[in-house]
């Protein structure tokens, strides 16, 4: 419907013969009849003077109705027209009522409300109008139009709802947001961030524009700047670990990372970052690196080998220790076999192979704990005796994962064990000889006995020959008695030598030292159980010494017993000491113990003299006829404050 006052002035144009004027009017009109929304206008009081059809349409009322007045009043004076029923009761009076001011002040009037449609709903509308004015800025009318708004007032507060509910999470989430411009000035943080650090956004900005960095501690803060100086240049992703300071001024370790938002050019136009707190985990990880680092370093120290293998016994981990020792890595095998087939082929003797493996094997299936002693290859070639064990580890359902071995160089116990008894079988040899000479003595009256009677009954066999007449049948059984104490003697004699000639006197250059501490260790145990120690001090650079090493070993054995035996009883300090020396020539041992001493320091020499109730008083003398065959002395003297010492000489020869 056009406005009857542009029709009117329409019609003035057309019969001013001015049709282009005219046409313009008219096209004006049209124009306003077909804009989106409703065009309307009013008088200076508010009454409608002009609705597009789309408006009276829409509420479903002429233009007289819009103008109805529902009581007496004018509008102006708190009336009500006919359009505010078009309005929902909820927004009448305040739609009137916005109305009327803006009527009277002549400011823009803009009003959003609920309007009733012809089809009974209500619909939000936006209601707009701008006064129009004379040459004296008199109001002469209102111009407006009302927009269809609904869409908008329903989507808006879900909108709100979810803009709450973002920033609800935003201020929930335990981490600290924030973002920056594109050059890198803070614009945002969250209130979390405010609350942990105790920072404002105004603090954490400089006069410039660029961020300050001060929640970031001073160590840290040049090298987070250029990180982030970095992604603002390149706009790479920033991700970056610092120390960040707390309202109560302790710092934590925390982990930052931004990414920016580009728009459809591709350019920044912010960065979106989140700081997380991760001191605990960044604490947890030191730990369990010093702890591995330790671990480390504990199985590189430890005086062993250590191999790791898949539950299969493959195995996947060896130290530096055996690496250095075989002289190849795991990579060097053989490709053609299993890593243990190629490991035990190249480095087990083969002596110890088919062994090595039966075992192996058995353990592997079994699951039961692997101990073997055998020779293994150095990378010189020089197979070594070596001790392996090896156990399975285990998860919660008892399954085997891995088996770790452990393998230990013992061949120096080997080598000092075979020596051990060979040392054991000689001074059995030169124990043998002692109780020879004891059981010489002992079996003295045996062969002395069957001597006498073989001159007694030659003396027999003399007399009976002589008589007259010769007494031949006595003669002939004196002659059996003579042969048989003969073969008593020869018998006795024959059993003694050939104990005396497994002790042959064979002398090679050794050093004494050496023997000492051989004489040492097999005494060592006997000492412990009798509470008594042993010690050894040698002057340095002592001349090996030519003598029969099982003698020598045997007169040490019988002084250091003797000492051992003499403190027995003792409740004082029990500690025997061997001194070993240069002494006027000769190399001078002396063997001292803190028992009760003795009485008789010459007479104790001497055969069958003893102070033991089961001795036979024979094995100083021998020990002094050995030192003395050497070109020695042995002698004893009364130790000081108490106990006994017994010294012997071997000479030094050129």
């Amino acid at each position: 419907m056009i406005d009857p006052a542009i029709a009117h002035q329409a019609d003035d144009l057309t019969t001013a013969e001015a049709p282009g004027e005219c046409a313009e009017a008219v096209r004006a009109a049209m124009v306003v009849e077909n804009l989106y929304g409703c065009a309307w206008a009013l008088d200076a009081s508010g009454q409608f003077t002009y609705a597009t059809a789309t408006a009276q349409t829409l509420m479903a009322m002429t233009l007289s109705e819009l103008n109805l007045l529902l009581d007496e009043r004018p509008f102006l004076d708190g009336g009500e027209q006919g359009w505010q029923r078009s309005a929902h009761p909820q927004d009448r009076e305040k739609v009137g009522d916005s109305l009327r001011r803006a009527l009277r002040s002549g400011q823009d009037w803009n009003c959003e409300y609920r309007v009733l449609r012809a089809d009974g709903s209500y619909v939000w509308h936006r209601a707009a109008a701008r006064p129009t004015r004379d040459s004296q800025g008199r109001i002469t009318g209102w111009y407006g139009s009302t927009l269809d708004i609904d869409v908008y007032m329903r989507t808006e507060p879900a909108l709100v709802e979810r803009e709450r509910l973002l920033q609800q999470l935003i201020d929930t989430v335990p981490a600290l947001f924030w973002s920056t411009n594109a050059n890198g000035t803070p614009a945002y943080i969250n209130k979390p961030f405010t609350q942990v650090t105790g920072a404002s956004l105004a603090a954490m900005t400089a006069d410039d524009g660029s961020p300050t960095l001060s929640i970031v501690h001073p160590e840290d803060r040049e090298a987070a700047r250029q990180a982030f100086h970095t992604s603002l240049t390149t706009g790479i992703p920033y991700i970056r670990r610092y120390r960040q300071i707390r309202k109560d001024g302790s710092y934590r370790w925390t982990e930052s990372r931004a990414k920016p938002l580009r728009d459809e050019h591709g350019t920044i136009v912010q960065w979106y970052g989140v700081s997380t707190d991760i001191h605990d985990l960044v604490t947890a990880q030191d730990t369990i690196e010093k702890r591995e680092r330790f671990l480390w370093q504990l199985v590189a120290k430890l005086p062993a080998m250590i191999d790791c293998a898949d539950a299969n016994g493959e195995p996947i981990f060896r130290s530096q220790q055996l690496q250095e020792f075989l002289g190849y890595d795991l990579e060097e095998l053989n490709a053609r076999k299993s890593r243990l087939a190629a490991t035990l082929d190249a480095a087990v003797h083969p002596d110890d192979l088919a062994s090595v493996k039966e075992l192996y094997a058995h353990s592997l299936a079994t699951g039961e704990p692997y101990l073997k002693k055998h020779r293994l290859r150095r990378f010189d070639g020089v197979y070594r005796w070596v001790e392996t064990r090896a156990a399975p580890m285990r998860d919660t359902d008892g399954t085997i994962v891995q088996w770790n071995v452990i393998c230990l160089d013992i061949d120096g116990e080997v080598r000092a064990q075979e020596n051990l008894l060979k040392a054991q079988q000689r001074l059995a040899s030169a124990s043998q000889a002692t109780r020879l000479a004891e059981l010489s003595a002992s079996i003295a009256h045996e062969v002395n006995q069957p001597l006498s009677a073989v001159i007694n009954y030659s003396v027999a066999c003399q007399r009976w020959l002589a008589a007259d007449p010769p007494n031949f049948s006595r003669a002939q059984r004196s002659l059996e008695q003579i042969i048989h104490s003969a073969n008593s003697a020869v018998n006795v004699v024959g059993r003694i030598r050939a104990l005396f000639e497994q002790a042959t006197d064979q002398r090679d250059c050794t050093a004494l030292t050496e023997v000492v501490h051989e004489v040492k260790d097999l005494l060592t145990e006997e000492g412990h159980l009798h509470g008594a120690r042993i010690a050894v001090t040698c002057e340095a650079h002592l001349r090996p010494l030519p003598f029969d090493r099982v003698q020598i070993q045997q007169v040490l054995f019988n002084l250091m017993r003797n000492g051992l035996d003499a403190m027995v009883a003792s409740v004082n300090d029990k500690l025997l000491e061997i001194r070993i020396h240069h002494a006027a020539g000769n190399i001078q041992v002396e063997i001292s113990d803190r028992g009760k001493g003795i009485a008789f320091p010459e007479k104790i020499f001497e055969p069958f003299f003893t102070t033991k109730e089961q001795g036979m008083g024979m094995g100083l003398a021998i020990c002094r006829t050995i030192i003395e065959a050497h070109g020695g002395e042995l002698w004893a003297e009364r130790n000081e404050p108490e106990g006994a010492r017994f010294i012997f000489t071997l000479p030094v020869e050129k």
